[in-house]
């Protein structure tokens, strides 16, 4: 369960980012935001969510959204996954899963037999009034960007 549920507002938060930049959520007042937890930097799946929000990205801006990417990678890794795909948006480094944690996405998963504590893929919609408008959880990477950006389309209107 989440610990922000649909509705709430979300509680203020920061966290290093890509541009040698330190991003507040306070600083998108007034838009919609997308904030997307992936589990690692330049892995398949995580590649692929990366390159739909950005071949998307004009669309959500002309409905006033911006999109964050959070990962625990670091802020060095961010940087090399952010230019190598040619994303627009800032990616975000958690690695003491302060926003991990915020969002409820660290989760017990099966890897190769094994049990491991890991980031499962999550998105949250935060609307231009601070409260949480949508969630997905689980995600499957085909058709979620433009699910999210059908999700602001209702939203907005």
């Amino acid at each position: 369960m989440s610990s922000i549920a649909v509705g709430a507002t979300v509680p203020a938060f920061s966290a290093a980012a890509t541009g040698g930049r330190t991003i507040q959520s306070g600083d998108f007042a007034g838009k919609f935001l997308v904030v997307y937890f992936y589990p690692k930097d330049s892995t398949p799946g995580c590649t692929q969510e990366g390159q739909d929000f950005r071949d998307l990205y004009p669309e959500f801006q002309a409905l006033n959204a911006d999109i964050l990417g959070v990962s625990r990678d670091s802020v060095k890794s961010h940087e090399t996954f952010k230019c190598k795909q040619e994303f627009p948006f800032e990616l975000l480094s958690d690695p003491d899963e302060t926003l991990c944690a915020l969002f409820d996405v660290m989760k017990m998963k099966n890897m190769y037999g094994k049990q491991v504590r890991g980031v499962e893929r999550s998105t949250f919609l935060i609307g231009p009034d601070g409260q949480l408008v949508a969630e997905w959880r689980k995600v499957s990477v085909k058709g979620h960007a433009a699910a999210v950006l059908e999700a602001i389309r209702a939203a907005a209107n």
